[in-house]
């Protein structure tokens, strides 16, 4: 199931979540403006790989594109495909607004920013010997959901069943339901993934994004906005 909206207005329009959206797509167009082989090399030069953040390993030269710490931040606008853009350009949008309502345009871009480098540590420290990059905004996206959780938790979330099936609406959930389970899920993804080599959805960056987002949204939300509030 996915979401598709939320009964939950905001009163500041969300620039901040338009421009990362936007930033995404337009990151996404770039990837795949010049054939396969240009946007393979975009994964393995902008994307975190583990042994170059942690290790010090090096880079190919001619991938050796940015310092390995700047992909921390260049990895959460890329995407391996259109279904994952679409899938986290969708959470972004029904979540972020309410999220960066609650904390004004420029604490939204420093939480987004320090919870989408903490789901690339979440998933990097366990192997900081890995060489597959990872790319992708949904581990900083998951830190708007942890926040979501605790500001909206009655808030009702409308869900849909994924692609083929996208405009057969299941009904409103409450958001404490919908985002516990989605972190439950993430969880044991997880755990499964764990005994298999390869790449695959970064659950571990989920989970810390998540976790980030839990601890981060009382010290960015704005003085007065209350946690856990009645919708």
């Amino acid at each position: 199931m996915i979401p598709v909206r939320d009964d939950n207005p905001a009163q500041l329009r969300p620039y901040v979540t338009g421009v990362i959206a936007a930033a995404c797509v337009v990151a996404f167009l770039w990837q795949v403006s010049s054939g396969s082989a240009h946007f393979e090399r975009s994964v393995l030069a902008l994307g975190v790989t583990p042994a170059v953040l942690l290790e010090g390993a090096q880079a190919p030269q001619q991938l050796a594109w940015l310092p390995g710490w700047a992909t921390v931040v260049t990895s959460m606008f890329l995407h391996g495909g259109f279904g994952h853009l679409l899938g986290n350009l969708l959470f972004l949008w029904v979540f972020g607004n309410n999220v960066e309502d609650a904390m004004g345009h420029a604490r939204f871009v420093a939480f987004y920013l320090l919870c989408g480098v903490a789901a690339v540590l979440a998933q990097a420290l366990p192997d900081p010997s890995a060489r597959l990059p990872m790319v992708g905004a949904s581990g900083a996206i998951s830190g708007v959901l942890g926040a979501y959780l605790l500001l909206f938790p009655s808030a009702r979330v409308l869900l849909a069943l994924p692609p083929p099936f996208i405009f057969i609406t299941i009904g409103w959930f409450r958001a404490v339901w919908v985002l516990a389970l989605w972190f439950v899920l993430q969880l044991l993804m997880g755990l499964g993934e764990a005994d298999r080599a390869g790449g695959g959805v970064a659950f571990g960056a989920h989970v810390g994004g998540f976790l980030a987002g839990l601890l981060l949204i009382p010290l960015f939300k704005q003085p007065g906005v209350p946690l856990w509030r009645n919708h």
